[in-house]
């Protein structure tokens, strides 16, 4: 069978122009191992983004393998409504045990957008149920990510993928995101003291009294170009929507599960969140699952007899579903029995020591930023001004093109290039794929 054929034949995939296709037809993955893909001609890819971020502790994890293969011979699925099973159990009392401090209830989802409808919902109806009925707006950071659903689309401010949509979506208040490499204040991070919280502050003077929640990327947002703020913006953040009991929702989705270094975002800032939505590492890439986790005030404004009418009717068809839970449970043993956390710190450093070495001095390098793995290197067209490249160009893509014939997934975010590996990547793969990207683009933009 010609499978490329075929797969064009019938497939629309995600976040493409299929018209691309034309030149770069989809590549038919056979098998994965570690950080490598295999095509079905036997070529290797290096997947230094992850499969989309999620994919946390290395294709086809023979402890992960071995825990989803075990539970599918027990029990596959069961309604989560009024029944329950032991890996859901585990899971959440597990999770109970290392989430911020207040975070103890649990709803899950089948995918992170799902979370995020979830958690906005929650809030508006905590604040309707409390005596808070004018609390029906949303406040979010500009550029920010947070799921394509109408919702999670509503709260999230990249025109890329919102921009048709507006007639339909939430009118949500958006205040201007960090961007510590274009400061509007000429700070840099080392001399940083937030002053950009000033956007924040006139938002919630102005509509504090109306918003539910304010939503956010912990420290990193991600679709936006890998953008890195300070830990003591979220402080500033957390201590505003005190002051406006406003809920604070943290995105977590993408940011949790050690990709800072640590195992949240909001650890870093000492920081808890009202509501925390988690999804891809969650599961180590395997199975579709989020959670939507909050705390017991929170929980309890929903509590009632039944006729009152504030239970939360939202739901999922594999909400809980065991299979996902092994993989998430399965997970958690590998952090503990090899003590993952503990061997990201030097890890963490060497890579971006790497990476900096390798792409700081070229003339089209604007800024190597790191947090974790994370290495984001934004290309400029004029690295003394900061002025981008015309987008028409698609220059980051022309590099993707380059470093896919050398067997390296990039996949830019626009003209910013990243590397977010499995945490299990090797010193070898990473001078390797190092190497790769770096000359992929010298032959797109020269030395």
């Amino acid at each position: 069978m010609d499978w490329v054929k075929e797969d064009l034949k019938y497939i629309w995939h995600p976040c493409s122009q299929m018209k691309d296709y034309e030149t770069l037809p989809p590549i038919v993955i056979d098998r994965g191992e570690g950080i490598n893909l295999y095509d079905i001609n036997g070529k290797c890819y290096k997947d230094v983004i992850s499969s989309w971020w999620c994919n946390l502790l290395g294709h086809c994890n023979p402890r992960i393998s071995k825990a989803l293969q075990k539970q599918a011979e027990t029990l596959e699925h069961v309604i989560f409504a009024n029944f329950s099973h032991k890996p859901v159990i585990s899971l959440c009392s597990r999770l109970a045990k290392i989430l911020p401090q207040g975070l103890c209830k649990f709803n899950f989802a089948d995918n992170g957008s799902s979370s995020i409808e979830m958690a906005l919902k929650m809030s508006f109806q905590y604040h309707y149920q409390t005596g808070n009925t004018q609390k029906k707006r949303f406040m979010a950071l500009s550029d920010g990510y947070h799921g394509e659903t109408i919702g999670a689309l509503s709260v999230g401010a990249l025109d890329l993928y919102a921009e048709i949509y507006k007639p339909i979506l939430l009118d949500v208040n958006r205040i201007q995101a960090p961007d510590c490499y274009r400061c509007p204040y000429g700070k840099t991070r080392d001399n940083c003291c937030c002053e950009c919280i000033d956007y924040a502050e006139k938002m919630f003077e102005k509509y504090g009294d109306e918003t539910a929640a304010l939503i956010i990327e912990p420290l990193l947002q991600g679709s936006a170009g890998m953008r890195i703020y300070p830990p003591l913006y979220i402080k500033k953040l957390r201590e505003l929507c005190n002051k406006y009991n406003v809920h604070l929702i943290a995105d977590e989705i993408a940011t949790g599960y050690g990709r800072t270094g640590k195992m949240f975002a909001c650890n870093w800032a000492e920081v808890s969140p009202d509501i925390m939505c988690l999804s891809k590492g969650l599961t180590g890439g395997y199975m579709p699952m989020a959670v939507c986790i909050t705390t017991q005030e929170i929980y309890d404004a929903f509590y009632d007899d039944y006729l009152k009418g504030k239970a939360f009717m939202h739901s999922h068809t594999y909400s809980g579903n065991p299979l996902a839970c092994a993989c998430a449970n399965a997970v958690l043993d590998i952090f503990e029995e090899d003590k993952i956390l503990d061997t990201l710190p030097d890890r963490n450093k060497l890579f971006n020591k790497i990476v900096k070495e390798k792409f700081l001095a070229h003339k089209n390098v604007g800024e190597v930023r790191s947090i974790g793995f994370i290495n984001a290197i934004e290309l400029v067209n004029d690295k003394n001004t900061k002025q981008p490249f015309d987008s028409k160009l698609r220059t980051g893509y022309q590099i993707y093109k380059k470093a896919l014939d050398k067997g390296l997934i990039l996949r830019p975010l626009g003209d910013v290039l990243y590397f977010n590996p499995p945490l299990i990547i090797k010193e070898e793969d990473m001078h390797y794929v190092v190497d790769v990207a770096y000359k992929s683009l010298v032959e797109i933009l020269g030395e």
